[in-house]
C-alpha cells in the first residue's frame, strides 16, 4: 500500500511513499488530496509519520543496478541520510535523483520511501530506494545545430557508462555548410563531484572561410580538466593541432597564399567563466564573466603566441516584462619572437552575431577584397527586448518571440607593440565602426535563437562590406 507524492508536500505516511519520476527540470508535481489513502486509525502509531516529526533514514537501496558500480553512487545519495524530517527526506530524495540523473548512465530513476522494517527498525525510521533503469550499453542520435551563422546535421554514436563509473566514449560526425568534422571523445567525472570531470578528445574538422578565400583541415588530440571553485568555473586545457591552410579559390590574395601550408600548434589554454544568468540563450535576468587565455609555443610546435579575450554581460528586468541587456568583448593576441602571427589564431569580427548591419567578418585589416583578422578587438551592445505589441499568443508560441532595438559597435585592428599604451588607445578608438536598429528574435528552446534585424550601418571604414537593411542571423553566441 503506498502513497504517491511530490518532493514538497505530504503530512502522512501510511506503510510506503512513493515518488513519481520528476523531470530534471520543470514544475514539480503537485499533492493532490486525492491520492491519499484514509488513514486506518486501528494500525499502529509507527505507520503514521508526521511531517514535522524528526524521521531517521536508516537505509538506502538502489535496484536496478546492472554494470553500474554502486561505490561511484554513494556520493550521490549521501546527503539523504541526513534529512530530519519527512519534507526534508523528500526534498533530498528528489535531489538525489537529479543527481542520479545527471550522470547520464540512466533512462529512469523512480524513488520510493517506506517505513523502515526488521528487527533493528526504529519508530521514526526511514526506508528510502531508488529504482533506476541503465541506458542500453550503445546508443546513437542525430540532430541539427546552429552556430555563427551556420546550420549542420550531427550523427553520434554513444557508448554511456563504459567501466561502469559514469564514463562516457563518443563518436560524433558533424556536417555543414561551411565546415565538416569527425571527433572521437572520452569523458570521465570524478565520483561525487560531476563538475570536475576529465576529457580526451580526437578530432578532424575541415572548414571554409569564404570571407578569407581561405580553406583549413585541422587534426588534433586535447585533454582537458574542468572543475568549479566557489563561485567560479574552470577548464585547463592542452591542444596539439596539425594544421593545413590552402586557398578555397584562385582569385585568393597574395597575403591569404602566403599563409597556405602546414603548421604545428601546441598549446595551454584556461578559460574561466561565471553564470548567473537564467538563460545563455535569451537571457532576462543574471551577468556572465567569461575570460580566455592561451599560450602557444612553450610546449613544442611553430606557432607562438599569448592570446587572452573575455566576454561580458549584463540583464535587467525592467517594467512591461522588458529586458535591458549590455555586453562587452574584446581579445588581444600578442606574437612572441619574431614569427608574425597565423591567420587562423587571429580575431574576426562583423555579421548578424556580433557588430551587426555589417557582413560577415567583414571589418578590419583585408587584401584584395580577402580578410585577414585583427590582433586585437573591442566589441559592445546595448539592447532593449520587449515583448511583441499587443502580445500575440501569449502564455504559448508568443512568448518565444521577443521584438528588440539595438545599438552596437566595435573596432578591429593590429597593433604596433613598439608603441605605448597611450597610441594603442588611440588606434582602437579611431575607425569605430557602428550600427543601431530593431527586430524579432526567436528563441529555439536552449539551443539556439534566430534574429530577422533591420540594420543602418555608421561608421563605415573603406574595405568594410556592409548589410545596410534586413539581416538574419542565428546562432548560440550573441553580441
Amino acid at each position: 500500500m503506498g502513497v504517491a507524492a511530490s518532493c514538497c508536500g505530504g503530512a502522512l505516511l501510511q506503510e510506503g511513499l512513493v515518488l513519481d519520476p520528476l523531470p530534471m527540470q520543470g514544475p514539480e508535481l503537485g499533492f493532490h488530496a486525492d491520492d491519499i489513502e484514509r488513514p486506518d486509525m486501528e494500525q499502529d502509531s509507527k505507520q503514521e509519520v508526521l511531517e514535522n516529526k524528526d524521521v531517521i533514514v536508516q537505509r538506502v537501496h538502489i535496484d536496478g543496478l546492472g554494470r553500474t558500480k554502486e561505490d561511484c553512487l554513494t556520493y550521490e545519495i549521501a546527503d539523504v541520510f541526513r534529512a530530519k524530517n519527512l519534507i526534508d527526506v523528500m526534498k533530498r530524495a528528489h535531489e538525489a535523483r537529479q543527481k542520479l540523473l545527471r550522470l547520464g548512465i540512466f533512462r529512469q530513476v523512480e524513488v520510493v520511501i517506506d517505513t523502515s522494517r526488521g528487527v533493528d527498525a526504529l519508530p521514526n525510521g526511514l526506508d528510502v530506494t531508488f529504482d533506476v533503469s541503465e541506458l542500453r550499453r550503445m546508443t546513437g542520435s542525430y540532430n541539427t545545430m546552429v552556430g555563427n551563422n551556420e546550420g549542420c546535421m550531427v550523427l553520434g554514436l554513444k557508448l554511456p557508462n563504459v567501466f561502469g563509473s559514469a564514463e562516457k566514449l563518443t563518436f560524433q560526425v558533424s556536417y555543414g555548410t561551411k565546415e565538416t568534422s569527425y571527433g572521437l571523445s572520452f569523458f570521465k567525472p570524478q565520483p561525487g563531484h560531476f563538475e570536475r570531470n576529465f576529457a580526451v578528445n580526437l578530432y578532424k574538422v575541415a572548414g571554409q572561410f569564404p570571407w578569407s578565400s581561405l580553406r583549413e583541415t585541422d587534426r588534433g588530440v586535447s585533454t582537458e580538466f574542468s572543475f568549479p571553485l566557489w563561485k567560479t568555473n574552470h577548464t585547463l586545457k592542452w591542444e596539439g593541432v596539425w594544421r593545413e591552410l590552402g586557398c578555397l579559390e584562385r582569385t585568393a590574395s597574395f597575403a591569404v597564399r602566403e599563409e597556405s601550408g602546414h603548421s604545428l600548434k601546441s598549446s595551454l589554454s584556461h578559460s574561466m567563466v561565471i553564470d548567473t544568468r537564467n538563460s545563455a540563450i535569451l537571457p532576462r535576468s543574471g551577468a556572465l564573466l567569461k575570460i580566455n587565455q592561451e599560450l602557444a609555443g612553450y610546449t613544442g610546435g611553430d606557432a607562438s603566441f599569448l592570446k587572452e579575450d573575455f566576454e561580458i554581460q549584463f540583464n535587467r528586468r525592467l517594467f512591461w516584462d522588458s529586458v535591458l541587456s549590455a555586453s562587452l568583448w574584446g581579445g588581444c593576441l600578442l606574437p612572441i619572437g619574431d614569427k608574425p602571427t597565423c591567420i587562423a589564431d587571429r580575431f574576426y569580427l562583423g555579421g548578424p552575431t556580433s557588430v551587426r548591419g555589417f557582413s560577415m567578418y567583414s571589418i578590419g585589416p583585408q587584401s584584395e577584397g580577402d580578410y585577414l583578422g585583427g590582433e586585437v578587438y573591442w566589441a559592445g551592445a546595448v539592447h532593449l527586448y520587449s515583448p511583441l505589441p499587443f502580445r500575440p499568443g501569449k502564455g504559448g508560441f508568443g512568448d518565444l518571440f521577443r521584438t528588440h532595438f539595438f545599438l552596437n559597435a566595435g573596432n578591429l585592428c593590429n597593433l604596433n607593440y613598439g608603441d605605448g599604451p597611450q597610441a594603442h588607445l588611440r588606434k582602437l578608438a579611431e575607425c569605430i565602426r557602428w550600427s543601431y536598429g530593431a527586430g524579432i528574435v526567436l528563441r529555439l528552446g536552449n539551443i539556439a535563437r534566430l534574429e530577422l534585424n533591420y540594420c543602418i550601418p555608421m561608421g563605415v571604414q573603406s574595405g568594410d562590406r556592409i548589410c545596410d537593411g534586413f539581416q538574419f542571423g542565428a546562432g548560440i553566441r550573441f553580441l
